[in-house]
């Protein structure tokens, strides 16, 4: 499932990152990486505040939509 559906406080391992070429670079020099893991802290307007390698990213829908988990 995608991480827009993730509960939040639940730690999740992410399975798989999709999209072009550009996004999937972009979204493994954050940190989501497969086998990472990932939780979500807060969503704001739709956008997400996610805790990853001991970071707290904030990153839109339209991305979070791409990383499986």
């Amino acid at each position: 499932m995608p991480l827009t559906m993730a509960k939040i406080g639940e730690p999740n391992t992410i399975k798989k990152v999709g999209g072009k070429e550009e996004t999937r670079k972009f979204l493994e020099n954050l940190g989501f990486v497969t086998g990472g893991f990932v939780t979500v802290i807060t969503e704001i307007s739709g956008n997400l505040i996610l805790n990853v390698k001991d970071s707290r990213v904030a990153i839109g829908r339209d991305m979070a939509s791409k990383i499986m988990i």
